[in-house]
């Protein structure tokens, strides 16, 4: 029966106009799910302590490509320095990134609505001064000026360790916040005596002849660990899916990293583009290489007295004023749940 139109119709609204506007009606849903999904956002910084985020995003990317799906997209996004990741994680301008893990302790405290779901990697860092001086020890460094990338840092808490078994402090010293980036120059040029960071900036003064570690965590604290992943409650809520696929990729690196040293060839080829680290796959390769567990990925265990002991030493240093809950700040479900996806690289 052909379907009536009331006489209130606006003028030139005929039943073909009628018609053509219901069919796009039932065409719009289908349009809109061919759409690809915005990817994730997953901000990091261009150190080897963040390998394995470049691997499980061109993991993932090439799985698409395979599938000809874009079911779960992730994408990597450079920051210098962790004030700037901060800043974007808690306005909401990123929703997911690699943090600093007393960081987030202290943004959880402070209710921003973050938790950690997965570690990043162990060791990783070093605290460097040049070669062409004479420091062997902590007591040599008294009065100097040494840089670290943040009070939050675990690097931070690492130079307070070695500084304890010398019986000093912070106040033997003095501390100089800078980007990881800057402070090889830093070195080169004497505006700073020493400093602590991740990988590669130990790397690329020590490959460049200028420097050498004084300490390193591979040596110190081999269950080391400072950059986590950390996403904001409410991609946890509407899109638990993906945050679990990340998670999956990121195991999966880390497992691919440590199985052998060709794999970490790879990956010194995707972080060293422009894309990803855009930084001299040289560098990189001395981080891999020199000694070959200078940084490990494989273990991604997030254990809770290793955040205790992190805890611990961040209220010694003065950056957390108070204890953190636990629960408040980890999410442990998405790991426990972690199967390591395949790396097709």
């Amino acid at each position: 029966m052909t379907p009536e139109f009331p006489p209130s119709s606006p003028a030139g609204l005929d039943r073909r106009h009628v018609l053509q506007g219901l069919a796009a009606a039932v065409l719009l849903p289908a349009t809109a799910a061919l759409a690809a999904p915005k990817p994730l956002i997953v901000g990091g910084l261009p150190v080897t302590c963040n390998l394995t985020l470049p691997v499980a995003c061109m993991a993932r990317a090439n799985s698409n490509k395979a599938a000809g799906s874009d079911a779960f997209r992730f994408e990597y996004s450079k920051y210098n320095g962790w004030p700037e990741i901060k800043e974007s994680l808690m306005t909401g301008g990123i929703q997911a990134a690699y943090m600093l893990a007393p960081l987030v302790m202290d943004l959880a405290d402070k209710k921003i609505p973050v938790k950690i779901v997965s570690l990043g990697h162990r060791s990783g860092a070093v605290i460097m001064v040049r070669t062409d001086s004479p420091y062997k020890k902590f007591k040599d460094l008294t009065g100097k000026r040494i840089a670290i990338p943040s009070r939050f840092a675990v690097d931070f808490l690492f130079l307070r360790k070695m500084l304890t078994q010398e019986g000093m402090t912070p106040k033997d010293i003095q501390i100089v916040e800078m980007p990881p980036p800057d402070m090889p120059a830093a070195l080169y040029a004497k505006a700073v005596d020493g400093y602590c960071t991740g990988e590669p900036f130990g790397a690329a003064a020590q490959r460049a002849g200028y420097a050498r570690p004084l300490r390193m965590t591979r040596d110190e604290w081999r269950n080391y660990i400072c950059c986590v992943l950390t996403v904001r409650e409410e991609l946890i809520k509407e899109n638990r899916p993906l945050v679990q696929d990340l998670v999956n990729h990121i195991q999966g690196a880390g497992n691919w990293l440590d199985q052998q040293q060709a794999n970490r060839e790879k990956a010194i080829q995707i972080a060293a583009g422009r894309k990803y680290f855009n930084q001299d796959p040289n560098i990189l390769r001395f981080v891999m290489e020199n000694p070959t567990d200078r940084v490990t990925y494989g273990d991604l265990r997030m254990i809770r007295a290793e955040f205790d002991e992190l805890m611990k030493l961040s209220m010694e240093a003065g950056t957390l004023k108070t204890p953190v809950a636990y629960e408040k700040y980890v999410d442990e479900s998405f790991v426990k749940a972690a199967k390591a996806a395949p790396m097709p690289l």
